[in-house]
This record gives C-alpha cells, structure tokens and sequence, in this order.
C-alpha cells in the first residue's frame, strides 16, 4: 500500500499562564480508559466534552495548553471567568486576539478536568479544519498527558490512559523500548542522533505529536547542522502568526535509542517562522508524527519515560509532495447527482428520469459537498510552470471529481510516489481551465 504523506500543522505557544492539573479518573474503580482516535496526516484527533459539549480536539504534546478555534462567540461554549488577549505563534505575522477563559469542565470518556484553562482564537482564518479536511475544534496538550500513561495506538487507531500504578506500566516495561524523557515547561524532550552529509549530531528534540511531518532541525542554532545541498524552499505549515516557511531535504539517518530511519525527509524552518518560539534549553528541532506513527508509544510524564514499540508502519519509506500544491478545504457546497436509491439525503425531484427496468431505483438528490482550493503552490514547482494558482477552486483531478473525494483522497493523487502525469480541472474567475504537469522528484 502507497504511503501517504499529507499537509502536517504544527502550533507552538508562548503564553505565560500556570500549568494545567491534568485530567482525573470519575470512577476510581477503573484503571483504563479507551478511546478510537481519527488519524489524518499522522495526527491523532479524540473526543473532548467542554462544559458539557462534545468537540473534536488534536492530541498535542507539543503544545502545554488547551486551545479552542472556529468559535467566533465564546457564550455558546458556556465558557467562564472570560478574559481578551493577545497570543503569538509560529509564522512572521503579529499576534491575533483571543480569550483566555478558567473555571471549565472538560471530560474524556470516563475523565475530568475540573477549573480547565481554556484559550479561545478568534482570527477565521485560524482553522485546522481547512487543513485536514474534517471539523476540529481545538487542541489540547500538556493536560491530556499528566497524571498517567498516555498510550497512542496509531496501527489500530486507539488512545488509552492508563493509571500510573496499572498493570499496563508492568507490561510496556517488558515489551517496549523504555526512552529517557525530560519534561521542561510541560512539554517533552527527547535526546536522538541525525547523521547529515556523512557527519553524526546529536540533539535534543520536542516530541511533537502536533506536528505531522518527521523531524525538523534548527539550523541556526548549531554550526553542526547544514542543510544537505540538495534540498528545495516549501512552505512547511500555517502557524498562529502566519505561514511557516523553510527548507526541505533528506538526510542520511535518524537514530532514536536503537531504532534506526535511514534518508527521512527532514525540515528545516527559516529563522522568521520560529522567532516567536519560546525555546527550551539546547533544543536543535522536533520529532513528529511521521516517525511517531511508525509505533505505539507510550508517554509517561510523572517518571520521564517515552516508551516505544514498532508496528506495522515502522519499514514504510519517507517520501514528501512533489506536486507543490496545498490544498486547503475552504467551503461546502450544494450538488445535485443523479444516484440508486438515496441513502440518508433529500430528493428533490425524479421526473426527468426514466421509469423504465434499469433506471426505475434512479433519482436525483442534492447533498453538501466540499470545495477545495489551492492554497499554496511551491516556487518554480512544475504545478505553477503549468500555471496553476493560488486560489483556483479544483474541480477534478485526473477525471475524478473533486467533491465526491476527502482532502487525504485528494493528497494521495496529488503525492504518488512516483513521477506521473496530473490532470487538473479548476474554476477560475468563472472560467473552467484544464492544466497538466509531472511529478518529479527533486530530492
């Protein structure tokens, strides 16, 4: 099966504010709590109830606090004790304003967190749903992850919490690679190797389950990291304050305690797009969901351990998007199709319809449907040669309609593996307009 890489989002803060208690058992009886997870690019996205209203949250270790998004009045959430501010991130642009809110309630399955800080952005344009292709609320970090073992299943896509005294840490001890963990500002850090152009570095990395791409390295602050000759500029994500741009390139290896990833694809941010970042001490970069996914780890803050253990994904190759287009999903729509027997949708009208044997169950429907554009189209990339742009909504791709397709479906034509021809068909200023280019491998 074709490995997919697709559109990481990486978020990083620099508020001050107290740290989060974490999460408590409701029934003290139980020592699990289990939960499915939706994984899309390398990203694990859970159920969280805030003040009594279920959202949808990105697991995020790389992020300390709680963060709420797509909510331009905060009354509807119930929120408490509601306060403006201003908050910073990743990207060169300005702060954006937003609330800052205590005193709520947010529960996981059978776990609380009683008098939760909450940070509310109110910026629009600040939606990790466009990006991922599927309704998110919001991000919570450092809470999800204190006060037990936080296991993230990413072959079988389930998350588990477990009581630090369960029979589970019993187990991972036996079965798991047991990985030094420093806790610094309620975030994790990891010490791990990166051989580039021949030369072995070793450095300290965030564990960013928040970031979907495999490692970034900070070039600019250690004279023994180089970006390899051979690389190409991208945009690597959207941040809080505006678009994260750097490089992209392979280097020779990635080593982690004894396990080994030989030419990953590593980024490296400009200095612009990661001034804003409150640094830790000696940190040279991340580590991110494209190598995390390769296992089941485990996360135990209260004793500095990462467990891991390897899975299915573990041998898959690293590749990255040779087309250069981001597409972003911007809207709905509504589609009328001619389809067998409606399934849970409104139809509107059969009679332009035959009555006869094979068109008796036919009728017309009309459902919402998403719109994707393209949200950004990398430098002398073959896709903008073609003259694709920013801002084309996409009508199909290779034939295949756009809205009948989820953004991963649309990333996983958009990034094969190999160097093919795409055909695409966009809408421009009223105007339908057919484009043609090759993916090639630059790397």
């Amino acid at each position: 099966m074709k490995k997919i890489i697709l559109f990481f989002f990486l978020l990083n803060f620099a508020i001050p504010a107290l740290s989060q208690q974490g999460f408590e058992f409701v029934n003290a009886k139980s020592d699990r709590v289990k939960i499915p997870i939706r994984l899309i690019n390398n990203l694990a996205f859970i159920p969280v109830q805030v003040n009594g209203v279920e959202l949808l949250f990105l697991l995020d270790s790389g992020v300390e606090e709680t963060i709420l998004f797509g909510f331009e009045d905060p009354k509807k959430l119930n929120l408490n004790n509601v306060q403006k501010i201003t908050i910073q991130g990743l990207g060169d642009n300005q702060g954006v304003e937003g609330f800052k809110s205590s005193g709520n309630l947010l529960t996981i399955d059978k776990m609380q967190s009683k008098n939760h800080m909450l940070y509310l952005i109110l910026d629009p344009s600040f939606n990790l749903s466009n990006y991922v292709g599927i309704t998110v609320n919001g991000i919570i970090g450092s809470a999800a992850f204190t006060n037990h073992l936080v296991e993230i299943d990413y072959g079988k896509k389930m998350a588990s919490f477990h009581k630090l005294d369960s029979k589970f840490h019993v187990k991972i001890q036996k079965e798991f690679r047991k990985i030094p963990l420093s806790i610094e500002r309620s975030k994790p850090y990891v010490n791990a190797t990166v051989k580039i152009n021949d030369e072995e570095v070793d450095v300290k990395l965030l564990v960013d389950s928040g970031n979907s791409d495999a490692v970034w390295l900070f070039d600019q602050f250690s004279d023994k990291i180089e970006v390899p000759q051979k690389h190409f500029e991208d945009y690597l994500g959207q941040g809080l304050s505006g678009a994260v741009e750097g490089k992209r390139a392979r280097i020779n290896q990635f080593l982690i305690a004894d396990f080994q990833f030989k030419s990953p694809i590593v980024a490296f941010p400009d200095s612009t797009s990661i001034k804003n970042i409150s640094m830790q001490s000696n940190r040279l970069g991340s580590i991110g969901g494209e190598i995390l996914r390769r296992f089941t780890t485990v996360f135990d803050y209260n004793n500095g351990w990462l467990f891991l253990k390897k899975n299915k994904y573990f041998k898959n190759s690293f590749y990255y998007n040779k087309s250069g287009i981001e597409v972003w999903h911007t809207g709905v729509q509504l589609v009328k199709q001619l389809v067998v027997v409606p399934d849970n949708s409104f139809v509107l009208h059969s009679e332009d319809v035959k009555s006869d044997n094979t068109s008796s169950k036919l009728k017309y429907k009309v459902e919402l449907k998403p719109i994707y554009e393209i949200g950004y189209i990398r430098a002398n990339s073959n896709a903008e040669k073609s003259g694709l742009k920013v801002g084309d909504v996409i009508v199909s791709i290779d034939g295949k309609e756009a809205y009948n397709l989820s953004l991963q479906e649309i990333n996983a034509l958009l990034w094969s593996e190999n160097e093919i021809w795409i055909e695409v068909k966009v809408q421009r200023e009223g105007k339908l307009i057919n484009f043609k280019f090759k993916l090639i491998d630059v790397l």
